[in-house]
This record gives structure tokens, sequence and C-alpha cells, in this order.
């Protein structure tokens, strides 16, 4: 009977059926340490990784496979790096040692214990320790134990010495080695390699499986190379592999990623696949364009919901500022689903938080993760931080901030930019300096940050060394953020001359932010020749954006232009521009009241 349980726990995971699979397993009479296993696999399955460290937690006995799937579900889930090898190291002090000394004294004669090992070192980001086990346990000469040493090599990026392992003698190669290789290939961003190892495994008479056109259609989404996708399609058609739903939902997938939602709308309506894994994707494409109505409908239709398709919606509502239906969709969450939020959900709750600025909101979300046994990772962190900053808490963002200790470097922007947002431009410019001396190397968004304190501390001489080191330190092109920072930190500290000369060297067309900035520069130094040949130019790029006749009518007003001013505000009645304007009236008569 337990065995039948079991079974079918694992079959309702296969489906995507996670809630039968905890009303199932609920309901048991009596369970053993496969039934944990089998839920703790279905909760990973699904991606629903929170619960199922609770499952794990929970687990009366642990045996070898209940930490490789806990490991396995760490591992591959970007930013659980420590939780895996905290795991790592509690197994290792319990299972691994007899392992290791099958391996080692040549017991190990199905190279089951080297494979596991090799497999749970890679997937922990120890790729010496797994060489180390293969090198170890070469002359098992296990087929398995060879392609999990390949897999290793894929996730490592050492395509090489993956393909030098894989040709050893490619008759000996089963189909789980051309899969890994393609797969390998499809992430590392050799596209021609992959499809040409499908082009040989066909020709060799290999039997393929769908995980096989899974890694090629995965090749083709993530270089959006719709060409190669629609030459799959074909031959999957030519082929009638179209009632096999994995795949279909492959196929809508790279569709979606190739940015063509008809296509995968078609592919969808023609197979009649109503499984989450189909709907998925196309949630998540209309989540990412703003098709917020058409995602919700999906979203609705589905019977069953994984923790995908729930971050999809959320992440939709949040790109379209809708924070109100963002907490409406929590309280729904919580309603409907039995399993534990995961990290991505409560990203995008403290996402909207930040964008409401909501510190009421923003504690209730941290309060939850906290009551849930929530493991924080480094970008739940950041998530934190950035939401108490941008609520103007920052002895609360500090405080989340401190209790990280390998920091990495998007913690690190987001501490920095909070604290150039909220006028520590000193501070923003230290943990910037400590940044560099921790030899973690910036990006774009890390100067943005420390230019744009430098900007608000009116310091030139430091913006400038820090502008110069993107280019020549690190090799980083300045973006239209980076040049519109320098005008306007040059504008601050009175030196409307260097701005000028500055915008004349920037080798891109000047855009509405850059001209903005130096319109700004124009304001501050009360140059007015200079701010009307600014307008025309701004006007031309955005004459409907209300925010730019303001900026003009306060930059003409602050020199007491008022002519100007009012032929500003005329041009904006003549635009229909209600608000506004108003803004700009109400400003300069209180000024001439006091």
């Amino acid at each position: 009977m337990i065995f039948t349980f079991n079974h079918l726990i694992t079959l309702y995971s296969k489906h995507g059926l996670l809630t039968q699979s905890h009303q199932l397993f609920d309901e048991m009479p009596q369970r053993n340490v496969f039934t944990w296993n089998a839920i703790i696999q279905a909760n990973i399955k699904n991606q629903a990784l929170s619960q199922a460290r609770i499952f794990f937690d929970a687990a009366p006995t642990k045996d070898s496979v209940t930490y490789n799937s806990m490991i396995a579900g760490y591992a591959n889930a970007p930013g659980f790096a420590s939780q895996a090898f905290g795991l790592l190291r509690e197994m290792l002090a319990t299972h691994i040692p007899l392992h290791s000394y099958m391996v080692k004294s040549g017991n190990d004669s199905s190279g089951f214990a080297a494979s596991s090992l090799i497999d749970m070192y890679s997937k922990c980001r120890c790729f010496q320790d797994a060489l180390r086990v293969f090198v170890a346990s070469r002359e098992i000469n296990d087929l398995v134990a060879w392609n999990a040493m390949i897999a290793a090599c894929c996730r490592e990026g050492e395509m090489e010495m993956a393909y030098e392992l894989f040709s050893r003698s490619t008759e000996a190669n089963d189909v789980v080695s051309w899969n890994t290789m393609i797969s390998g290939y499809a992430r590392h961003g050799y596209l021609e390699e992959g499809l040409e190892l499908f082009v040989q495994m066909r020709e060799k008479g290999i039997e393929w499986n769908e995980h096989t056109l899974a890694g090629v259609l995965s090749a083709c989404s993530s270089f959006k190379s719709q060409k190669h996708g629609k030459q799959i399609h074909a031959w999957v058609l030519k082929n009638g592999l179209n009632s096999n739903s994995y795949i279909n939902s492959g196929i809508v997938e790279m569709y979606c990623k190739c940015d063509n939602i008809r296509y995968a709308e078609l592919v969808n309506e023609a197979t009649g696949a109503e499984s989450v894994f189909s709907i998925t994707p196309l949630i998540v494409a209309y989540s990412s364009q703003g098709n917020i109505v058409d995602a919700r409908k999906l979203f609705d239709s589905l019977k069953e919901k994984n923790s995908v398709a729930w971050t999809a919606l959320f992440s939709g509502y949040v790109g379209l500022q809708q924070c109100e239906a963002v907490f409406e969709l929590y309280r729904e969450f919580c309603v409907s689903e039995a399993t534990v939020p995961d990290v991505p959900i409560f990203m995008n709750l403290l996402g909207a938080c930040s964008i409401q600025a909501s510190l009421n909101h923003g504690k209730q979300v941290h309060s939850h993760i906290l009551r849930m046994g929530i493991e924080i990772d480094k970008k739940l962190t950041s998530s934190m931080v950035d939401m108490y900053a941008k609520c103007g808490e920052i002895n609360y963002a500090e405080k989340v901030f401190e209790r990280v200790h390998d920091r990495d470097r998007v913690l690190y922007n987001t501490m920095v930019a909070g604290y150039a947002h909220n006028g520590y431009e000193v501070k923003a410019i230290g943990l910037f300096e400590e940044m560099m001396k921790s030899n973690i190397r910036p990006d774009e968004v890390t100067f943005i940050a420390v230019l744009s304190a430098c900007r608000h501390a009116g310091l030139m001489e430091l913006g400038d060394k820090y502008f110069d080191s993107m280019t020549e330190d690190y090799g980083l092109v300045p973006e239209i953020d980076h040049y519109s920072c320098m005008v306007d930190l040059y504008g601050r500290a009175n030196n409307l001359r260097k701005a000028v000369e500055f915008m004349k060297k920037i080798p891109m067309e000047l855009d509405a932010v850059i001209l903005g900035a130096l319109l700004n520069a124009c304001k501050m130094n009360g140059n007015m020749e200079l701010a009307k040949e600014t307008e025309n130019k701004l006007l031309k790029i955005e004459a409907d954006n209300g925010a730019r006749y303001v900026q003009l009518a306060n930059a003409y007003a602050a020199k007491g232009d008022w002519a100007e001013m009012s032929r500003i505000r005329r041009k904006m009645r003549g635009e229909k521009f209600e608000s506004s304007p108003v803004v700009v009236g109400f400003m300069w008569t209180t000024e001439l009241v006091y």
C-alpha cells in the first residue's frame, strides 16, 4: 500500500498536481523514507523550494536520496549555494564517508557512490572536488559516473573537457550523454554545436527522448533563434510528435522567448493543452509584455497552478506598478495554496512596497518571511534593503545589510543606491570603496549609484575619477544614465562650461534624459540663452510630456523671467496639460508673497 501511495505522489508531481500530492501525503496512515523523499522531490520539481525544506526538516529519517534531492534543489536555484553547502557538510558527517570508502576501496562496482559524489560536489560549485572523485574512480569505467562528470563540466562551463570525455567513445554514450552535451552547449552559448550534436545523434540512430528535444528547444530559446526553432517544430510535426505535451510546452516557450506570441498561441490552441507546463510560458510572456488581462485569464484557467505561474502574474502586476493588485494576489495565494510562498513571490511583494514607499506593508511582508521560516538568500536580502531604503528607513536597511557577511554585487549596489537616494552621499561613497577593497567587481548599476552620490554631494573631481574608471579599469561602456548623471553633476558644481564640453564627447544621439539634465544645469547656472536652445531640442523629442513643460517653466521662474514662463504656460494649455500649470503658478506666486 505504501509503495502505491509513494508512486502516486511522484505521478501527481510529474503532472504539476502538487496540491493533490500534499493531500495524498497527509492522508497516508503510514510513511517510510521513500514517502518523505517523494514529497520532497515533488515540491522541488514544482519549484516550491521553501515547502520542500519544511518537509526535509520534518523527515524522521533521512538517507542519501533525501539529502541529494534537497542539495540538488538548492544547487539548481540561484542564490541558494550557502544552503546547499550547509546540507553537503551535514551529509558528509553522516553518509558520504561510507561512499568515499567504497570508491577508494573499489567496492563501488556500480559506480553509484562515485556518480552521486560527483553530482553533489558539482551542484554545490565544488568542481575540483568532483574532478578528484572522478579521477579516483576512473577504473570503474561506469557510464553513470562518466555522465555525471560530463554534466559537472557542463555546469562549470568546461565544454572542451566535457567534449573530450564525451568523445572518448561515442558508441559507449547513451541518450543521457548526448542530452547532457546538447543542454551544456545551449547553456554556454554554443547554439550551432548543440544543434550539430542533435543532427549527429539522428544520423547515428541514437534513440532520442523528449529531454533531447527540450535541450535543443532550450538552445533556440536562449538565443532567440526562431529560425532554428521553427526547423525543430517542423521536424516534430513531420514525425508526429505534436501529441507530446512536454515537447509542445517547449515549443510554446521557444516562440514566447523569441517574442512570437501569436505562434505560441497557435501551437497551444492546436494541441488543446491545458497543463500548467504548456500555459505557464504564455502567462510569463503576457506578463512581461504588460498584457496583464490575458495573463490573468490564462492564469485563472489553470486548475493547478505552480510557483512559476504565480510568480509570472506577480511580476506582471509589479511591472505595471499595480501594487494593490499585487497585495490582493498574495491574499488569494494564501487562501488557495497549501504551500509556503517561494522567494520570488516575496521579492515581488517587496518590490510593490518599494514602488509605493509603503513601510507598513513592507514590515508586514518582512514579518511573514520570518514567521514562515523562509530561507533568506542574497536576492531576498537585496529586496528587503531596497524596500527599506525607498521607504526612507535607512537604519532598517543597514541592519538587514549588515547581517550578511558574504555580500555580492547586487547587495552592495542596492545599499549604495539606498544611501545615495536618502542623502547619505558620504556613506554611499565609503561603501563603494569597501566594495572595491573586497574585490567585488562593479557593474553599470554600481556606477550609476556612486555617480548619483557624487552628483548630490557636488563632488565633481571624484565623479570624474569614477566615470573614467568605468572604461579604463573595468571596460564598461557608459550608458545614457551615466552621461546624464555627469551633466547634472557639472551643473550642480556650477560648471556649465564643462557640462557643455562633456556633452560634445557623448558618442550617441542626445535624448530627453541628457537634455533634461542640461536644462537643469542651465537653471542652476542662470544661463537662459542656452536654456532656450535646449528647450527647442527637448520639445522636439518630448512635445507631449507635461513634466518637461513644468521643468522649463520652473527654469524661467527661477530667473524671474515671467514673460518666458507665461509663454511656456500658454504652450502647455495648447497641449492640454491640466495639472502641471497649477503647480508652477502656485510655486512662483508663493515666492512673490514671501
